[in-house]
Order: C-alpha cells, then structure tokens, then sequence
C-alpha cells in the first residue's frame, strides 16, 4: 500500500549517501543538528528504488547521487538540491533539467583538498629523498648511511614545480609549497591567466610545464579532453630524473609509458590511483624500482570526511533560509556534463 506523502512543516532531506556511510560523514552532534532541522529520510538501510520514488515528491534535498533521470525529476517537484557526497558528477543525473529548475548541483570535493595537497606534499618529497625506498632496505638489512644513499637526492626547495590542474587541489598544494619557494608553473586550460597570476603562479602551456618543471603533480580532473593528457611524447618532454606525483584521476596519464620511463630509471613516480583497483595481486608495478605505491588513499581521511557532513549541514541550513549555498562546490552548468570520473569504492 502507498504512504501518503510527507508534507512535514520542515524541509524534507533525504539520505542516500552510498559509497558513503551516514555515520562517517555525520559526526553525532552534525546529525543532531540535521535531525532538528530538517525532516530527515534515511534510505541507508534501504536504499531501494521504490523507497526513492515513495518520498520524491516530498524531498527538498537529496544527499547523495541517485540515478535521476527527467522523468524522475519531474516528480520531485519540491527538490531544490543535490548534494553529492562521494565525491566525482557521474552522467545519471539530467543536469540540465536541475540548472533550468534551478535545482542546486553541489559537490564535496573542496572537503578532500587539504588532505589530499598534503599526501601529495608527501609524495614530493619521498621522491626526492628516497625516504620509502631507504626504509624497505634498512629493514632488508642493506641500508646506506650518510650520503652513501643519497646520490639521487634532489631538494623541493627553489626547484621548478609543474601543476597539472589548478583546482581545489592545485590551490591547496601551491599554499603548502610556499616556504618552499619553488618557480610553480601551471598549465590548466580551464582558466585563463589572470586567475593564475593572483595565485602567484606563471601560466605556462602544458609542455612548458612539463618541461621546465623538476616536479610535476598531475592533479587534472578527467574528460574527453584530458583522457591521456600525459601520453608519451608529453613524458618524453620531462626532464631526466623528474619526480611526477599522479593524485587525481588514473585516465589523465598513459600508465604503460610512464612506466616504461620509470623502468628505464628515467623519471621516479609517485602513484595513488591506478586505472584499474585494486591492483592486481601478480602486476609487475609492485616490483618496479622508482615507484612510490598509494592505495588511492590521499583524501580518504576522517577528517575530510567528517568535514563533508558539516558542509552538507551548513548548506541545507542556507538553502532553507532561502539563501545560496557557500560550503560545497555548485557544479558548472557548461562543465559538470564534461567529467568522466569512475565511482570510488
């Protein structure tokens, strides 16, 4: 039998976080807070397309990205946001319909940020010291003292520096370089170069960038555009002993050619997503020399987390006050189409 609609004096907020889970993103005081001012639906336990369609109607915001099609939006007359919590715009959502409705398209991705320019900080300077190589052969008992290891050793400090992407990570890693007073070059044709300058970064074309850069961070996000952005001839452009760290999306670089340069002791890399994951237990990447191996673990922390459910709360508290969201990220209505992220598992 159907359930009448809702009709609650308060704003209806549906949760249907997956991948996610309520309880990681919603410290216990937030879901208080979410609970006293709104009438909050959790599909966790039943995430079902029938309990979807059953408070639709009703629903002022859903937090999460459920398949919605036109025709699933024109029954949720009431909607006034989607917010993303996993972190990628996947293309079953009909954006168009939300911007023409006015509907607010919102992401969490300025949540993984900080985490992320910090692993990627990390990453740099592992690279550079060979700190995770010296580790394995201390415990192997072959260890090197003194400078006897450090043949290879470069400083971050006053190198060139490449950006691949200035977005939220971007910015956020340029910050955590500043003590290190790097040249930083930045190639991101998203943006033209005054936005560039007022960071204090130069504009440069991708194969300046990537030419005249010691590092180079790959922090792009993916579209038809940038799939195998960095292919071959563009890691040909890299200088020998170049340190690459990959954060973003695997799709952006072509993993066999960089791994052949890799193989050849040419460029040292730093990797935390992989095109397929997990990585296969027998692919030869494990054994490879001048890798640094992450588990797509740089923005997964519970802070970061925990920071997406209190912008999630700050936002919904806006938007039923009538006012513009400012926490999470509106989706570009000329650009949201364009991602073709994977989902995060």
């Amino acid at each position: 039998m159907s359930t009448p609609h809702l009709t609650p004096a308060r704003p209806v907020v549906v949760l249907r976080p997956a991948p996610q889970r309520t309880d990681r993103i919603f410290t216990p005081a937030a879901m208080e807070l979410l609970r006293d001012r709104f009438t909050v639906v959790d599909l966790e336990k039943d995430p079902s397309e029938e309990a979807l369609e059953e408070v639709l109607p009703d629903a002022f915001a859903i937090v999460g990205q459920p398949d919605l099609p036109v025709q699933r939006l024109a029954r949720a007359g009431r909607l006034r946001a989607l917010l993303n919590v996993e972190g990628n715009f996947f293309p079953n959502v009909d954006y168009e319909t939300c911007f023409e409705r006015g509907i607010h398209v919102l992401g969490c991705g300025p949540a993984y940020a900080q985490a992320v320019a910090e692993y990627s900080l990390a990453l740099a300077l592992d690279l550079a010291r060979g700190i995770s190589r010296e580790d394995r052969a201390f415990r192997a008992r072959r260890e090197r003292y003194v400078s006897d290891s450090n043949a290879d050793a470069v400083l971050l400090q006053g190198s060139d520096v490449g950006l691949v992407g200035f977005g939220n990570l971007g910015r956020g890693l340029n910050r955590l370089l500043t003590p290190f007073r790097p040249t930083v070059r930045v190639y991101d044709p998203w943006l033209p170069p005054g936005v560039l300058c007022e960071h204090g970064v130069l504009p440069a074309s991708l194969d300046e960038t990537l030419s005249r850069s010691r590092f180079v961070f790959v922090l792009a996000t993916v579209t038809n555009e940038s799939r195998h952005l960095i292919g071959e001839r563009e890691l040909g452009l890299l200088p020998d002993s170049a340190r690459l760290v990959l954060v973003s999306r695997a799709p952006v670089v072509d993993y066999p050619a960089l791994l052949a340069h890799v193989a050849r002791g040419r460029l040292l890399a730093g990797i935390d997503v992989w095109p397929e994951e997990p990585v296969a237990a027998d692919d030869p990447v494990r054994d490879l020399d001048g890798l640094v191996l992450s588990a797509h673990r740089a923005g997964g922390i519970p802070e970061a987390f925990q920071t997406i459910g209190d912008m999630v709360l700050d936002d919904l508290t806006l938007l039923a006050q009538g006012l513009p969201p400012v926490r999470m990220q509106s989706a570009a209505r000329e650009l949201v189409g364009r991602y073709r992220n994977r989902p995060v598992t």
